[in-house]
């Protein structure tokens, strides 16, 4: 792409500042769980049809994806933005704060939905100019896990057959107008497991007529560690995290039954798999010790994120065009988890983060906090790093 062209793509883009504003302040204001998100694929939904773009809805439930073709034929982009908000009282006082009670946008998803729709219009503007096809795939469920997967096997890669993938995330914890890209694996396998532990319930004065799971279950959690410590060579990266502990309803009472509820993080799939019989074996083989019974739920959720090589040297180079390259950086693997990385697992593409912290404005609060907000300014990066990426690939 030539110089002259991204000036009229930024030109265009900074021209709809206040469009795509609007656009993440309405979608705040009216946020939606995962496989929830009506209201939201509506919006989506009828902002294409206007543009003219070939609209496909209730795909993995409330998923909408639209296809723009271009002039002539060529290779087909897959543009991907999540939708689905978090289940978290909002204690931001702003004018778009969120109206839907215990649910908020604590994770930028509102912007991605923003970003991409305001990029589907410049990207319109242009389809004749464009060599091959565009889908704009605006997913359900990211955070409850789900939502990438379905739509996959709902055919969201195929007719057109997708080449690339490519998505971005607003990230509160890098400094606004800063372009994170790494080239090969990016973020984790993101894992859930369940662990139920039974026992005998009784009366709590006379421990010694029951078999307490609540015990067991605090056993089983600090075992849990060992794993990472004793059965993992130490230059892996793995967690193991317990983060809901539930067990009954008094506090005189022991009860019959306790829960674990936790996830499992690590970046190398063959490690991965040998997860749920590390953790079945330290779980029921405590719980006998005990004289109680234990089971293990084990769910494979987000596969290990990896950004081909060549999608992430493109994307620096169109990010070093937009934001300099003083602020393209390499950032280090997260162990974090997203179901884009069910995309890049079957085509080669790249997902990347736009710093959107200002801790001038007080725009410095973590992702999945009550207090998360993020500076708007940053958004006409997003839609520019859209809308230019496929101009150029497709140019």
């Amino acid at each position: 792409m030539d110089k002259v062209d991204m000036d009229k793509v930024k030109e265009e883009v900074l021209a709809l500042r206040d469009e795509v504003i609007s656009l993440r302040r309405d979608i705040h204001m009216h946020p939606e769980l995962g496989f929830e998100e009506k209201r939201t694929s509506s919006l989506v939904a009828q902002y294409l049809q206007e543009l003219g773009i070939e609209v496909h809805t209730g795909i993995a439930g409330t998923g909408v994806v639209g296809l723009l073709k271009g002039g002539t034929q060529g290779k087909t982009i897959l543009l991907r933005a999540d939708m689905d908000a978090l289940p978290i009282q909002e204690m931001n006082d702003v004018p778009y704060k969120s109206q839907n009670s215990g649910v908020m946008h604590a994770c930028g998803h509102d912007g991605h939905t923003a970003m991409l729709l305001v990029a589907a219009k410049v990207l319109s503007k242009h389809r004749n100019d464009l060599r091959g096809n565009v889908k704009f795939v605006f997913q359900p469920c990211e955070e409850k896990a789900g939502g990438a997967i379905k739509m996959i096997e709902e055919g969201v890669l195929e007719n057109p057959k997708v080449d690339y993938a490519f998505g971005l995330h607003l990230w509160n914890w890098l400094e606004k107008g800063t372009v994170n890209i790494r080239e090969g694996i990016f973020m984790a396998e993101a894992d859930r497991f369940v662990i139920r532990v039974k026992g005998s319930g009784g009366h709590g004065a006379y421990p010694q007529k029951s078999i307490d799971p609540v015990l067991i279950a605090s056993h089983i959690v600090v075992a849990l560690q060992s794993i990472v410590s004793r059965e993992i060579d130490p230059l892996d990266s793995v967690v193991v995290t317990v983060g809901k502990i539930s067990s009954g309803n008094a506090f005189n009472i022991i009860p019959e039954v306790a829960e674990l509820v936790g996830t499992v993080r690590t970046l190398n799939k063959e490690i991965g798999r040998a997860m749920p019989a590390r953790i079945e074996r330290i779980a029921k083989d405590i719980a006998q010790a005990f004289r109680g019974e234990a089971e293990v739920e084990y769910h494979f959720e987000y596969p290990p994120l990896v950004n081909d090589s060549d999608s992430a040297k493109f994307a620096k180079r169109i990010a070093t065009d937009i934001v300099g390259g003083e602020n393209v950086l390499e950032p280090s693997i997260s162990m974090g988890g997203e179901d884009m990385a069910c995309f890049l697992e079957r085509v080669p593409g790249v997902f990347f983060f736009l710093g959107s912290m200002n801790k001038e404005k007080g725009f410095d609060k973590p992702h999945h906090s009550a207090y998360f907000d993020f500076d708007e300014d940053v958004l006409p990066i997003g839609v520019e790093m859209h809308a230019t990426m496929v101009m150029d690939m497709l140019k």
